[in-house]
């Protein structure tokens, strides 16, 4: 019984944490061409200046990681926008009444929402060819948010975010 608490102790925080991420991208570029980016110099992220810190710092490790420089003239443009907005509430009680007899039936259903809506946070990361001035990548990463988190927490939680928005950067393009 101890196994199955601690079991369902850690899918409930895994599901908690989870971060949706819808990717698009132009089919015909070849993104091996691109080595180096930049971020967009008018870049409004809607985050506050110490989650914009964190955030572009989270994304220059990733790329980093991938092999990608960090250039005063570059071949892509990053730009960040995030808004945060009230989630849908994803509980709800059914009530049902059917009835039926004699090749008769009818039926009322009624759907209650339990607990308030959560709050979400939408990041969007635009890639854009500087040469082009076009929009060759984008993904948007949809998670979860808390707003009284500790810097280290917040710090995480953005590191999570880009590293799941920019695992399908560069895509495999056939």
């Amino acid at each position: 019984m101890k196994n199955y608490i601690s079991l369902l102790f850690i899918i409930l925080l895994v599901s908690c944490n989870t971060v949706r991420v819808n990717y698009d991208y132009d089919k015909d570029l070849d993104f091996t061409a691109y080595t180096t980016y930049g971020f967009y110099r008018d870049m409004n992220t809607g985050l506050n200046d110490l989650d914009t810190k964190r955030l572009l710092n989270a994304i220059e490790d990733v790329m980093r990681t991938k092999g990608f420089k960090l250039a005063e003239e570059p071949e892509l443009y990053i730009n960040v926008t995030a808004q945060v907005y009230k989630g849908a509430p994803s509980n709800s009680v059914g009530v049902g009444l059917g009835g039926g007899g004699n090749n008769i039936g009818g039926g009322l259903s009624v759907g209650v929402p339990i607990g308030g809506a959560q709050l979400q946070r939408e990041i969007t990361f635009d890639f854009i060819d500087v040469q082009r001035d076009a929009l060759v990548w984008q993904a948007v990463s949809v998670s979860g948010y808390k707003e009284n988190q500790t810097p280290e927490a917040k710090e995480l939680k953005l590191l999570q975010i880009v590293e799941k928005a920019l695992s399908k950067y560069p895509p495999k393009v056939k």
